[in-house]
């Protein structure tokens, strides 16, 4: 989750779908099929056509960078601006955890050993959230 190569993922789950190179073309329309695999090797690739494979693939690939922002991103440590400029874009919680980060999260505790005050200090989730997944999946 942390380091993301999001054309080996889309690799990925093109083979678990089996899905023949001909109906991605198809699909795709403006690309080559070298310009397909291309995809496969990039670390990064365009949001357009993140959401075309999102659309293709029936996976949410902005998922994982929402997933990596939860988990990695500060909170509260840097005074942005942002934060008391309005804005007319949408206004999204970040503490809306997923299923995938309670799962991570849990994995972290049971299978590593590591204590909730360090998972709290590492991942910026308060240990009372923790303590609660801990009570209600465990």
């Amino acid at each position: 989750m942390k380091n993301i190569h999001i054309g080996s993922l889309i690799k990925q789950r093109v083979e678990e779908l089996n899905i023949d190179m001909k109906r991605i073309v198809s699909f795709f329309k403006n690309l080559s099929e070298k310009e397909i695999t291309d995809h496969y090797k990039k670390k990064s690739i365009d949001t357009e056509h993140l959401l075309r494979w999102s659309k293709l693939l029936e996976y949410d690939f902005f998922r994982i960078y929402t997933q990596h922002i939860i988990l990695f991103a500060p909170v509260g440590k840097t005074v942005s601006k942002t934060t008391t400029t309005p804005s007319s874009l949408p206004n999204y919680r970040k503490n809306v955890y997923t299923k995938e980060i309670i799962d991570f999260v849990l994995d972290l505790y049971t299978k590593e050993n590591k204590k909730i005050q360090e998972i709290s200090n590492e991942y910026n989730i308060p240990k009372n959230t923790i303590n609660n997944w801990i009570k209600k999946y465990l």
